[in-house]
């Protein structure tokens, strides 16, 4: 039986053997066609063709350099000088001095400025600003500090005495160690914010908070029953860590009637509700409630095997064990 099925299985027909044989053929005459028509190789160039192409490319390249309008490139990075940055191509900007307040857009092309920050410019001198002194030119939006750094040195503001170009003012960190920086901003430092009173506007006035993060911790205020420590704040959604660090030294926690749920009439859609309470927990409370009857206190929470002693200190102050 077995040898039958074997000769049935290994037995060609006369097409089978036929297709064979083709196919056995079109592979032979493949791989005979690269060595019955060889590929003509390419003659070697010569010394002299090679000298003539690069005399070629370096005159192509001393005509573009000496056009009209040709933009001048930076030389390129010695080798083992590369600093990591990336070289861009760019005009060579002048230096000169200059007034801020009456220098004309094709001055400031002249200094290497952007067309858009001119544009700033130009905006705010026509809306009757004022350079007063060199130090302002590190207002500029959009003005890279490189740029400043660079330009700072020829500033020279028109006043009735004369030219104005000392570069330093006390208490404005103009210059820090001969360096010039830009001005140095400063923050009104924001008083006592009490956690359960405040609204959007308090918080707000803290350093990394604005209009979303001030709304999520009200609402997270409210969906508690009102805070009983400062901590709770961290754990309003989307609050960074580090921001919750810069903003509790100016943080309190003042007297305040926390919302209580009573848990010996409250059902599980009630109890879930709270922030601290989830569906599972809230059942359990429920069910142990209907099978041993109400709480005598909130502490006899512990009995449910669920409830952790961190959980159950987090929620206390939340929970009431009323009489029905």
């Amino acid at each position: 039986m077995w040898k039958k099925i074997v000769t049935d299985y290994f037995s060609f027909t006369k097409k089978d053997r036929i297709g064979v044989l083709v196919l056995l053929s079109l592979i032979f005459v493949v791989v005979l066609l690269p060595y019955l028509w060889p590929s003509k190789k390419m003659a070697p160039v010569s010394k002299q063709e090679l000298e003539k192409i690069h005399s070629q490319v370096a005159q192509l390249n001393k005509t573009n350099a000496e056009a009209p309008g040709a933009v001048q490139k930076d030389p390129e990075p010695e080798a083992g000088n590369y600093t990591g940055k990336k070289d861009y191509t760019k005009e060579r900007a002048a230096l000169f001095y200059f007034d801020p307040n009456t220098l004309d857009a094709t001055g400031w092309k002249r200094l290497g400025m952007r067309d858009k920050t001119i544009l700033t410019i130009q905006h705010f001198l026509a809306r009757g600003g004022k350079f007063k002194k060199p130090g302002d030119i590190g207002k500029i939006y959009g003005l890279p500090k490189d740029d400043y750094e660079r330009l700072l040195p020829f500033v020279q503001i028109k006043t009735e005495a004369g030219y104005q170009t000392k570069n330093v003012e006390e208490g404005r960190g103009y210059i820090t160690a001969g360096k010039p920086v830009y001005p140095a901003k400063h923050f009104t430092r924001p008083g006592m914010v009490d956690i359960n009173s405040a609204d959007t506007t308090a918080f707000i006035a803290l350093p990394g908070i604005g209009s979303k993060l001030a709304a999520r911790i009200i609402n997270f205020r409210n969906k508690l029953g009102g805070f009983y420590e400062v901590e709770q704040v961290a754990e309003t959604y989307g609050l960074p860590d580090s921001t919750f660090v810069s903003i509790k030294s100016f943080l309190q926690c003042g007297s305040s009637v926390l919302q209580q749920i009573d848990i010996n009439n409250a059902d599980a859609n009630t109890l879930k509700q709270h922030p601290y309470i989830r569906w599972q927990l809230a059942n359990a409370i429920v069910q142990y409630r209907s099978q041993h009857g109400n709480f005598k206190s909130v502490d006899e929470l512990r009995l449910i095997t669920i409830i952790t002693p961190d959980a159950l200190k987090k929620m206390s102050p939340y929970l009431v064990a009323g009489q029905q």
